[in-house]
């Protein structure tokens, strides 16, 4: 008896020991960044030596900026690997991107994975946000992935491990989405990066587990995770690459998860703001089939957009009827600019597009050598616009034709160039903010003033009156310069803000949201010195959407990442009322009327809004 209870002891030890598996975490490898590549390298090496690691995981940011430059140097890395890997982009890799997130597909494959390991599914996906300063967004397109996955499992009871590049909180404008969806199944944990630290989360419910990042810092070697999964158990440890593997600093017990039977309620957002402000009403209003990067454009009757599936879309601006949709194959966040019956719009796909605004019939393309993320200005029958290539220029609208080019761009182009007094204005993601002669494009001037490329003046819409050109950055600061010789003429970091910025129509007042205190801020445009016309308490909170502000009658409308617009009235000076559209990036406001809006969110909404 005895000699029989001991075979079927190490009947179940084999078994479980066959069903023990160990993998490779990495995140935040920031190729293109100082260290990144060498401390990638150095982990790829560490990786192909250990042979019970089964494969890699790396959960986002893979890159420093997104370029296709840093991309094709992480694959070529990465391919170095003797074992497979599964990689998701962060918000480094999407935010930033000179190509609108396609070369990551093009050069990886895909944003997304899905497979399975010793009875265990894996499922990863991208995180956004894609293009325009926000919290991260799972994208339409990924959720619908998601669902898909889910909805096809043969097994609704297998265990599951999720891989996102940011926690599922509210630094994910669409957390509860995600969260409802994995709670649908027997999910485990979480993985995921982006805080560059060790750290156990819980989120509703759900284990959460963040690996550090792979760079060094201010260490001499940098790191990762090996993670190790029994039948019941997952442990982290974490790895110094050709040194050693430290104890195992978290573990989580697996169990079957009955998430539909729980009692509690979890936060969601709240859109109870809405009953407060009656004398705002929805006139119409849908969700897209994908994600939205852009505004809307409005000519008579006619209201038009583009989203990230590579649609150029035409509604009734009164009902919001689909009048028709033009496709593209790239992803779309250029803004379209209607002129003369005729719609320009550029697409990831390099190219151009014009466009008959009542038809939608193509009436000429033109190609460029990169993606296009910028998005055009029409002035005296020209378009003006930037691409990726780091070339700006000048084309003939009826035509399609060139007029002239810049070919001295420093990275890519992503906001729309200003037209003030014979010279188009715009910043790059170069460092660089540039003044060119509009009929020749001949560089009249050009700013530059940081090392670090993440401060660039490269998403604000510029905005100009009395001589002076405006312009927010992410280094917080507010500039003013002479706009005949680029001169500062005050830069000043007093009130902290971003890449949001507005004019008032008489042109007398410049108005910003403030970081720090959640105020919107009117400066007086003719003073030599910034100088603050008024302040009004918005309570924006923390608010880094690079939305432009706009003015229409008595009312200055401001757009957040939180999917609230705010009215303000130019006589008060105080709040007139808040509609919340979504949880997500407001993109722009559009007044179409003396009390109608139409605004589109990054997460797909489009509205026009009605108000008193």
């Amino acid at each position: 008896m005895r000699h029989l209870f001991l075979f079927f002891l190490c009947f179940f030890l084999i078994q479980a020991q066959a069903q023990t598996f160990r993998f490779a975490h990495v995140t935040d490898t920031h190729v293109g960044g100082s260290t990144g590549a060498e401390d990638l390298i150095r982990t790829v090496d560490d990786i192909n030596g250990q042979n019970d690691l089964d494969f890699v995981i790396l959960s986002g940011d893979v890159t420093e900026f997104g370029s296709e430059k840093e991309l094709l140097e992480a694959k070529s890395i990465l391919s170095k690997l003797n074992k497979p890997y599964y990689v998701t982009p962060g918000n480094h890799d999407s935010k930033w991107s000179e190509s609108g997130n396609n070369d990551f597909v093009r050069i990886f494959g895909a944003e997304s994975f899905s497979f399975e390991k010793n009875g265990f599914l894996f499922i990863g996906t991208a995180s956004g946000p894609n293009m325009r300063m926000a919290p991260g967004l799972v994208p339409r397109e990924q959720i619908v992935f998601l669902e898909s996955i889910l909805k096809n499992m043969k097994d609704q009871k297998q265990p599951i491990i999720f891989i996102n590049h940011y926690p599922l909180d509210e630094s994910l404008s669409n957390w509860y989405e995600v969260i409802d969806l994995l709670k649908t199944r027997n999910v485990q944990v979480s993985l995921l990066g982006h805080g560059h630290t060790n750290k156990l989360f819980d989120f509703e419910g759900i284990p959460g587990i963040m690996g550090r990042s792979n760079l060094r810092a201010k260490n001499e070697i940098g790191g990762y995770s090996i993670v190790t999964v029994t039948p019941d158990t997952m442990y982290y440890a974490e790895r110094t690459p050709g040194v050693k593997t430290l104890p195992n600093w978290c573990k989580v017990p697996f169990s079957l998860k009955e998430y539909q039977q729980e009692q509690r309620k979890w936060p969601r957002p709240d859109f109870s703001v809405n009953e407060k402000y009656p004398q705002v009403k929805v006139k119409w209003q849908f969700q897209e089939s994908s994600d939205i990067g852009t505004g809307i454009s409005v000519s008579g009757k006619l209201a038009v957009y583009a989203n990230t599936k590579g649609e150029i879309v035409v509604v009734s601006q009164k009902s919001g009827k689909l009048l028709w949709r033009f496709s593209t194959s790239g992803k779309i966040y250029s803004i379209p600019a209607i002129n003369n019956g005729l719609v320009v719009c550029a697409s990831t796909d390099n190219t151009i597009y014009c466009l008959n605004l009542k038809t939608g019939k193509l009436q000429w393309k033109f190609k460029t050598g990169k993606p296009i993320v910028g998005s055009p200005a029409i002035d005296s029958e020209t378009v003006f616009i930037g691409s990726s290539e780091g070339i700006f220029r000048a084309i003939d609208l009826k035509t399609g034709k060139l007029k002239w080019q810049f070919v001295q761009v420093k990275n890519f182009v992503e906001s729309k160039p200003l037209i003030y007094e014979n010279a188009v204005y715009f910043g790059s993601w170069g460092n660089v903010f540039y003044a060119l002669d509009q009929q020749t494009g001949k560089l009249l001037w050009k700013r530059e003033k940081y090392t670090n490329r993440m401060l660039s003046p490269a998403a604000v819409w510029p905005v100009a009156a009395n001589g002076k050109i405006f312009i927010v950055a992410p280094d917080r600061h507010m500039t003013a310069l002479d706009a005949k010789t680029g001169t500062e003429i005050w830069d000043s970091e007093k009130y902290s803000c971003r890449e949001s910025i507005g004019i008032s129509v008489d042109g007398n007042l410049v108005y910003i949201k403030n970081m720090t205190e959640g105020n919107v801020m009117a400066f007086e445009t003719a003073a030599s010195e910034q100088k603050l016309a008024w302040s009004c308490h918005a309570d924006l909170g923390y608010e880094i959407g690079p939305s432009p502000i706009v003015e229409n009658g008595n009312l200055i409308f401001v757009p957040t990442c939180n999917g609230v617009v705010v009215a303000i009235s130019k006589v008060t000076h105080e709040v007139v009322w808040r509609y919340k559209l979504s949880n997500a990036l407001i993109n722009m406001v559009t007044p179409v009327a003396a009390n109608e809006i139409l605004v589109t969110s990054l997460d797909g909404q489009v509205a026009c809004l009605q108000y008193e």
